[in-house]
């Protein structure tokens, strides 16, 4: 598999003639969640993605990402929506989908399936988000998650002065109509990964619609996190 990655000046002519970005609409049925930064995450999760690797996108909405990396990247690409509407729109695009719940598991795939998988706006809407993150680190060797930061100093203060469940660009929604079933700070997030072993290869904050390397008070500054997860060598091992 090569190393090489497409200039930063393709990616954004191709996402400019390509992609949709999403608007903000009502929580519904599916697991990809309308990320306001949509764009930024598209790019770094990219940048992080050999050419020609094969990938999974798991709650991948209407398949914008996908078709980027197979088109741009080269990749061989396989998505997953629960939304009915998504999935009309992944096929429209000529993406290869498959209607299925995360919650279920991913137990049409065998381990070591996928280079790369995706799970953007996605984990906090599981039921089982621990068992997501071990099913996804068994059929793809590494992961790229973005959650939003619940520690972000916005939502904080909301709900500090306010006594109210914050809402933020990150957290659009009340909490009578919000799909997220989970909330989880960067620390949170970090605690659990390694409980489950899992090696974490790069985190980068969004910080003011930027991704930052090695931000400080990153927890309480950034509305959102992208993360590389890597499974451990003796996982892998013990299952050979």
């Amino acid at each position: 598999m090569r190393d090489d990655t497409i200039p930063t000046s393709e990616l954004d002519s191709r996402s400019a003639k390509g992609t949709r970005l999403k608007k903000s609409r009502p929580a519904r049925a599916g697991y990809c969640m309308p990320d306001p930064a949509a764009a930024l995450t598209d790019k770094e999760i990219m940048k992080h993605v050999p050419v020609g690797s094969r990938v999974l996108d798991l709650g991948c909405g209407d398949g914008r990402l996908l078709e980027i990396l197979r088109d741009v990247h080269q990749c061989r690409v396989q998505g997953i929506e629960l939304d009915p509407q998504e999935f009309v729109g992944c096929v429209d695009r000529g993406v290869p989908v498959i209607h299925g719940d995360l919650d279920h598991g991913l137990p049409e795939f065998p381990d070591d399936s996928f280079d790369y998988a995706v799970l953007s706006q996605t984990l906090q809407q599981l039921k089982y988000p621990k068992r997501a993150l071990e099913e996804i680190l068994r059929v793809a060797r590494r992961a790229l998650v973005v959650v939003p930061n619940f520690g972000y100093w916005r939502g904080r203060l909301q709900h500090l002065l306010g006594g109210r469940a914050p809402v933020t660009q990150a957290l659009p929604y009340e909490w009578w109509n919000t799909p997220n079933l989970h909330f989880m700070s960067m620390y949170d997030f970090r605690d659990l990964v390694e409980r489950l072993g899992i090696r974490i290869l790069k985190e980068l904050p969004i910080i003011r619609g930027q991704a930052v390397d090695r931000a400080w008070a990153a927890n309480l500054r950034a509305e959102s996190a992208l993360y590389v997860l890597e499974r451990p060598e003796s996982r892998g091992a013990n299952r050979s």
